[in-house]
C-alpha cells in the first residue's frame, strides 16, 4: 500500500469534516458552531417558577428566543412577562400587591447594551406589563424615564390597554386584611384619621406579620423580577421590573426603573440588576457600583459582595435596620453577569430557599445566593 502525500492527507481530512456534518444533520443535529460568547441568562428567583403553555419557565423562553436570533432585550422582557401578566406572582404587574390607597402602581427599567440606550416608567397605573412600556420610551422618545398620569397617557397612545384595576381577587383581599389590621394598630381609628407616619411604620410591620403568617409571600412584600442576559454575539441586555414595596406611601418610587440602582449594564463589561429594599439600593448606586468593579476586574460575585457590604457598613449603627443578633435585617439581591458569561446572585441574607434563576445550554436552574448572612 502506498503512502499517502500531505495533499491527499488534507483532502481526506475535509472530505471526513464534509461526511461527518452531512451525517450530523441527517440525524437532526446541528453542526456545532463556534462563538466567543456563551450565551447565558441570570434572573431573579421568580424568572423559573412560572410556565407558560408549553411549560418552559422564563428564563428557559429567554435562552431559547436568543437561540433562535431574537433581540436580548426582548427575550428579557418575555422573561418577566410572565410573573407581570400572572396572577400567581404578587410582586410585579397584574394582581401585584398595592399601595396604602390600594392602588396597583408600577415601575420597570430597560437597557440595550449595543444601542447603549435605556428606557423605564414610574409609578405607572392600568397597565399590566409596564416593560413593553420601558421599551416603548426608549425606542420612541429621547428620555429615559416617564412617570405617573404622564407614562400611563403615553402606553395609551402607543397602542397598550390601559385597564381600570389591576387588583386580582387575591391581592385586594390581602390589602383589605393589612389595612384591618393597621386600624386596629391605631386603636380601631379609621384608616384616613391614621396619618402617614404612622401607616408607614405600623403598616411595615404588619406587612411582615402576614408574611409571618403565611397570609402574602415575604418575597413579595419587596418583590421584583431582574433579569439579565448576554448572546452568542456578546450582546448584553436587561429588564426589571416591580409593583414596588407592597402597602407602600402613596407616591413612592424605588430602584427598580432608576438607572444604576435597579438595573445598570455596559456592552464591554457586563449587567446588575437588583430586588429587595429598594432605598438601600438608592443611596448607593449598587447596580453601577457592580459593573464599574467588573471593569476593574472582579469576578460578578467578588463584586456583588463588595456592593452588600457596603450597604451594610452604611447601616449597621442604625438599630432600624438590626436584627436581635446586630445584623443587618432586610433583604438586598443582586443578579450579575459579565462579557466572559461568568455570573451570580448574591443576597444580604440568604440559606435555605434563598434562589436565584439561571439558563445555559444545560436547561433552566434555580441556584443558592450566595450571602453576607444566613437566616436560621
Amino acid at each position: 500500500m502506498s503512502k499517502m502525500n500531505r495533499r491527499e492527507v488534507l483532502g481526506a481530512a475535509v472530505t471526513v469534516a464534509a461526511v461527518s456534518a452531512v451525517a450530523s444533520g441527517a440525524r437532526g443535529q446541528a453542526p456545532a458552531i463556534m462563538s466567543g460568547f456563551k450565551p447565558l441568562v441570570v434572573a431573579a428567583h421568580n424568572g423559573n417558577r412560572l410556565k407558560n403553555d408549553e411549560g418552559e419557565t422564563g428564563v428557559a423562553i429567554a435562552y431559547r428566543m436568543m437561540s433562535e436570533g431574537s433581540d436580548v432585550l426582548d427575550a428579557t422582557i418575555a422573561c418577566n412577562n410572565l410573573p407581570e401578566n400572572s396572577t400567581e406572582d404578587t410582586s410585579v404587574g397584574y394582581g401585584g400587591l398595592p399601595d396604602a390607597n390600594g392602588d396597583v402602581t408600577l415601575d420597570a427599567c430597560c437597557m440595550h447594551g449595543p444601542m447603549k440606550r435605556a428606557g423605564g416608567v414610574a409609578y405607572i397605573q392600568g397597565v399590566r406589563a409596564p416593560s413593553h412600556v420601558a421599551k416603548d420610551v426608549m425606542m420612541k422618545t429621547n428620555h429615559h424615564l416617564l412617570a405617573g398620569k404622564g407614562a400611563m397617557d403615553f402606553a395609551r397612545a402607543n397602542g397598550h390597554k390601559i385597564e381600570g384595576d389591576l387588583n386580582s381577587e387575591v391581592s385586594f383581599k390581602s390589602y383589605l386584611e393589612w389595612k384591618k389590621r393597621v386600624e386596629k394598630e391605631g386603636d380601631n381609628r379609621k384608616f384616613a384619621q391614621l396619618g402617614p407616619e404612622f401607616i408607614e411604620k405600623k403598616g411595615f410591620e404588619v406587612a411582615y406579620q402576614m408574611a409571618k403568617e403565611g397570609i402574602i409571600d415575604i418575597e413579595h412584600i419587596h418583590g421584583t423580577i431582574n433579569c439579565n442576559a448576554i448572546n452568542s454575539k456578546g450582546d448584553i441586555c436587561g429588564n426589571t421590573t416591580t409593583s414596588g414595596r407592597s402597602f407602600k406611601v402613596p407616591g413612592r418610587v424605588g430602584d427598580s426603573p432608576i438607572l444604576g440602582a435597579g438595573l445598570y449594564l455596559d456592552n464591554d463589561i457586563g449587567a446588575a440588576g437588583s430586588t429587595g429594599l429598594g432605598e438601600m439600593n438608592l443611596y448607593h448606586l449598587c447596580s453601577f457600583l457592580i459593573v464599574e468593579k467588573m471593569r476593574d476586574g472582579m469576578h460578578p460575585k467578588d463584586a456583588g459582595i463588595y456592593a452588600l457590604r457596603r450597604v451594610r457598613d452604611a447601616s449597621i449603627n442604625n438599630p432600624q435596620y438590626l436584627n436581635d443578633k446586630g445584623e443587618i435585617s432586610f433583604n438586598l439581591q443582586f443578579y450579575i453577569l459579565n462579557k466572559k458569561s461568568q455570573f451570580a446572585g448574591v443576597s444580604m441574607r440568604g440559606g435555605e430557599g434563598r434562589f436565584y434563576s439561571m439558563c445555559d445550554d444545560n436547561g433552566p436552574q434555580h441556584l443558592l445566593m450566595d450571602a453576607l448572612y444566613m437566616n436560621d
